[in-house]
């Protein structure tokens, strides 16, 4: 056999691995609206850019009678660019056994994660898989361990982004959850520990695949997920997005993008907040307002919208900003709203991204059922969150900061490097009506016109306790500015705190309240 039969020998063999399951069940997989793993990741890659590994592994499963070939061991995976910029990416095939996992699958995702880590370059992994290969037994399992363990080593160290396009049951769930984004699929993605069918066996219940751990479920009910994608293709886009506020690694800085705002000084603004302390707006405008144009990216819109959390640019810079929602739930934490948000500083630590946080929070969610729940340990996180990270963090008091809950949204105490409140900013331990109703109650009782009384004390201590210019007198707000003049102060504050340099006692990691 001379060379030419052995080059036409390996484009057959690799034909027959781009073929993956064979002509049906690519029929079959576009008949439900999904594309194959090589259609996503031509779809996400830049055009020409993807190098294809370790193509002609395959499994050593004999056992059970399990001789059938699995082109490619039902993974695709390799490594391309996406704006010019290195990635790595595994690409689960459906049409070759259902995408299931098994010992040589596992190693293929397991290797070409290893490679990620060690050239500081973003992984991403689209996941359509029923799970753990049933006929390979333990080894199979062993397989899910190799990778779960480098999701879990690897955090912090690469950025890791899970898109889901299929049904992911049992093991598949897991590596999704541990890498830091999730994106899913409407009406075709879904995860879930235990399917429908197995629940109805066990407990009864009756439940589809979508009403169980469909995309809406994991944006709006669990949290599991952070984007959901009206499409396969909107989902690669938003990958593509996601990934121009990144960095490549924890080592390097997020990438710049050229600034396209005008004007920093924002005349609108006093026409976004609402300065009634009792009534709601959506800061969203104010988001909108401050940062450069198109530029913000929410996180984990669907969840928890009480807090609202995610990328932004000023000047160009990628930043990470959290927020209260006054339009929902007066802006107060609860358990979700916690966990949402420390998540999402820690995530922004690890990387190098300045927080900005925009505050005007009544404090933490009071009833029986958040006590019950553990908001002491879910609000602590934040507690915790900020405290940990060392980029460069910036408090924007927009108008309420009462309680426990001041101190945990970035506050001097905990490490803010500058805290800005605008003039009707409130900080106080609680609200004026509520603290004069404690501190006057006598005063009030015995008056002859509560009201009135009532009135006069409340007023006393907004003017005396709450004002923003009593904290700055205790050097606990860095300025009082006018609230048209944020942009301003954000940009120079970012500046002047480009070079910062904090580090923390060595250890080898806290203890953080999860």
């Amino acid at each position: 056999m001379d060379i030419y039969e052995k080059i036409k020998e390996l484009s057959d063999k690799r034909y027959n691995v781009e073929l993956g399951g064979g002509d049906n069940p690519i029929f079959k997989q576009h008949k439900k609206g999904k594309l194959t793993a090589r259609e996503r990741i031509e779809r996400l890659l830049d055009k020409g850019t993807f190098v294809e590994l370790h193509p002609f592994i395959e499994h050593r499963a004999q056992k059970l009678g399990f001789s059938d070939k699995a082109p490619g061991e039902g993974v695709v995976t390799g490594y391309g660019k996406i704006e010019g910029r290195s990635v790595y990416l595994f690409a689960q095939d459906f049409t070759v056994f259902g995408g299931a996992l098994g010992e040589m699958h596992g190693r293929k995702i397991a290797h070409v994660m290893d490679l990620a880590a060690k050239t500081g370059v973003p992984l991403i992994g689209l996941n359509d898989s029923g799970g753990a290969r049933i006929q390979e037994g333990v080894v199979s399992l062993d397989g899910y361990g190799q990778v779960f363990y480098r999701n879990a080593v690897y955090s912090g160290v690469i950025p890791q982004i899970s898109v889901i396009m299929g049904s992911c049951a049992g093991g598949a769930v897991y590596s999704p959850a541990l890498t830091d984004f999730v994106i899913m699929v409407e009406n075709t993605s879904q995860m879930f520990i235990t399917g429908p069918k197995v629940i109805e066996a066990i407990s009864g219940e009756q439940i589809s695949p979508e009403e169980l751990g469909g995309s809406n479920v994991h944006n709006r009910i669990s949290g599991n997920a952070h984007f959901s994608a009206e499409s396969e293709e909107e989902a690669l886009k938003l990958v593509r997005r996601l990934l121009s506020y990144l960095p490549q690694n924890s080592e390097e800085e997020p990438p710049k993008a050229n600034p396209n705002k005008d004007d920093d000084y924002l005349e609108d603004i006093l026409d976004a907040v609402s300065f009634d302390p009792m009534r709601p707006y959506d800061v969203c405008k104010v988001i909108h307002q401050v940062f450069d144009d198109g530029s913000f990216f929410e996180v984990q819109s669907q969840f928890a919208k009480n807090a609202v959390i995610g990328f932004a640019r000023l000047k160009g810079r990628t930043v990470g900003v959290i927020c209260n929602q006054p339009k929902m739930m007066a802006g107060g934490l609860d358990i979700n709203a916690s966990d949402k948000i420390s998540r999402f500083i820690r995530f922004c630590d690890a990387f190098n991204i300045p927080l900005v946080t925009f505050e005007d929070v009544t404090g933490f969610l009071p009833g029986i059922k958040q006590e019950h729940a553990g908001i002491i340990r879910h609000g602590a996180k934040i507690l915790y969150a900020y405290s940990e990270a060392t980029v460069p963090k910036i408090t924007v008091i927009l108008r309420k900061a009462y309680g426990g809950a001041y101190v945990a949204l970035n506050s001097k105490s905990i490490g803010a490097d500058l805290v800005y409140a605008w003039p009707n900013a409130e900080i106080a331990v609680m609200g004026p009506e509520g603290a004069s109703e404690i501190i006057f109650a006598k005063e009030i009782k015995e008056s002859g016109d509560p009201e009135r009384t009532k009135a006069e004390k409340t007023r006393e201590y907004r003017e005396k306790i709450a004002s923003p210019f009593v904290a700055a007198a205790h050097g606990l707000i860095d300025d009082i500015i006018d609230p048209r003049e944020t942009r301003i102060k954000l940009v120079q504050a970012l500046d002047m705190l480009s070079g910062k340099k904090e580090s923390r006692p060595k250890k080898k990691h806290g203890n953080m309240p999860l």
